[in-house]
């Protein structure tokens, strides 16, 4: 099967009819708030807000499906089809969200550059910086101050990922990093204690473990994510604010049991943090007690390895207290989005069901291939992947099993080898960090993305120096992709019982 039989079955589905989502404002027919706002005066790009239809509802039909779960594990596995998927779409969700439209206007977002907002009168400015108007206060009124406190363009985009996350609200930072970072600041204070999985991305993990205990006074203990008593035990004797976690591992691709996992969390008042950046529409982590889901746009999201970008998903309470004039890490630290990316990666959600499909769908053939031929090879879409089946009942259906595998070679010098024939004698893929992009990336983790984490927690979190990860990407038939990953096997003697 080459790239274009699966897409072009596919190309369907976002291309249906939207129905227009959000509260109409004074720019659609809404009153102005408090009669502040003249009428008439209507600005380019004054969006709906932030807090997403979608936040409470799923409608198929006649019917409503809830996406917020009570704490308890009980409830959390309502959330799964009795075959063992999750029920919630997240491209259905996504449709119902776009931006303002109307006589005259753009098919496309506006993009509002501007970095400061006008009033109408003096008093609506001092409303603002009090949290009356604007954003803060639910962000009906179409007042806005200052585009490192909230931007329309942003806005729309945010809303749009709130969707798709079935979260209440979300906003975007200009990294992942920056979200993590900003997330973690703003739910945990000197002196309190984060437990965090010892399976994480090395950037993530330098946070934890190098910058936090020394500029912040904050300090983690790190766990094996898959073995829920310890991390219970190491909830109850820190008192942890904040459990952090990643939907798959960074780079070993472990799934954590996340329903039971936030139950733990809950019971001892700890909010539950996930990085869903490995797995966005494959699983929806608030759907199973997430209470803060963070995507590094720039992979996936993203696309074409072209732009550096974060969110944080969570509640309307939660985003209003990252963007406080006084105490918000993400106002205040000024990591907040640029309005032209918020337009670009809009642009670009229509087609990542398409994306994530072929992603997915050539990961989990090359994996079957790779473990056919005796390599070790881990993909949790292989039933002998050890989380095969936590995954299966978290998943949503019809967006695969991920877009990443690993690969182990056992030894740093094998790895090595077969990268450097990939690339400059193949022409299979490239050696560079990142995932998402259209083409194969590939790198050996343990002195790349996870250089960050001591060797003897990268043992410990299951990272062989040998173990390469591939996001497979789609260029090309896969056939021929997949000849040319053959053959470079074949030439170096690296499968086993040549």
């Amino acid at each position: 099967m080459d790239l274009f039989t699966p897409l072009s079955g596919l190309a369907g589905e976002l291309c249906r009819p939207r129905t227009v989502g959000g509260a109409a404002g004074p720019a659609d027919g809404g009153s102005d708030a408090e009669g502040e706002r003249e009428v008439g005066i209507k600005r380019k790009g004054s969006y709906n807000p932030v807090k997403s239809k979608r936040a409470k509802e799923v409608s198929e039909g006649n019917e409503s499906q809830p996406i917020y779960l009570p704490e308890g594990l009980e409830a959390v596995l309502d959330g799964v089809h009795q075959n063992g998927e999750s029920d919630f779409d997240p491209v259905q969700a996504l449709a119902s969200t776009r931006h303002e439209f109307g006589e005259h206007g753009g098919v496309n977002m506006s993009v509002e550059n501007s970095t400061t907002f006008t009033v109408m009168k003096p008093e609506t400015m001092e409303k603002i910086f009090k949290g009356q108007l604007g954003p803060e206060n639910g962000g009906t009124d179409g007042f806005y101050l200052y585009s490192r406190h909230f931007n329309p363009t942003v806005m729309v985009f945010s809303r749009q990922m709130a969707a798709m996350e079935g979260t209440e609200s979300a906003y975007c930072t200009a990294s992942g990093m920056a979200a993590i970072a900003c997330s973690v600041l703003q739910a945990v204070k000197t002196g309190e204690h984060v437990v965090a999985s010892n399976r994480l991305y090395g950037g993530t993990f330098a946070l934890f473990h190098d910058l936090l205990p020394r500029m912040a006074g904050i300090h983690t203990t790190f766990v094996d994510i898959v073995d829920t008593g310890k991390v219970r035990e190491a909830l109850h004797s820190t008192g942890a604010k904040v459990l952090f976690l990643e939907t798959m591992s960074n780079p070993t691709l472990v799934v954590p049991d996340l329903p039971v996992l936030a139950a733990m969390a809950h019971e001892r008042g700890a909010k539950v943090i996930v990085d869903n950046t490995f797995a966005p529409l494959v699983v929806s982590p608030a759907r199973f007690g997430a209470d803060v889901v963070i995507h590094s746009l720039t992979k996936f999201i993203s696309g074409g390895s072209d732009v550096i970008a974060g969110v944080v998903c969570s509640s309307a309470a939660f985003i209003q207290e990252l963007m406080d004039l006084h105490m918000g890490t993400l106002m205040l630290l000024g990591a907040t989005m640029n309005p032209a990316v918020a337009s670009q990666l809009s642009g670009r959600l229509p087609h990542l069901a398409l994306r994530m499909r072929e992603h997915c769908h050539r990961a989990q053939v090359f994996a079957e291939r790779l473990a056919d031929l005796g390599m070790r090879v881990v993909y949790p879409g292989l039933k002998s992947h050890s989380q095969h089946e936590i995954l299966a009942r978290l998943r949503n259906r019809g967006y695969g099993w991920g877009g990443l595998l690993g690969l182990d070679l056992g030894s740093l010098d094998a790895a090595n080898k077969l990268l450097d024939y990939l690339q400059n004698n193949s022409q299979f893929g490239l050696m560079a960090v990142s995932l998402g992009y259209h083409d194969t990336l590939m790198s050996c983790s343990g002195g790349s993305t996870s250089s960050e984490i001591p060797p003897d927690a990268q043992e410990e979190a299951g990272l062989s120096p040998g173990y390469v990860r591939v996001s497979v990407g789609f260029t090309g038939a896969l056939e021929q992709r997949w000849e040319q990953l053959h053959k470079a096997l074949l030439d170096l003697k690296l499968i086993p019982g040549q």
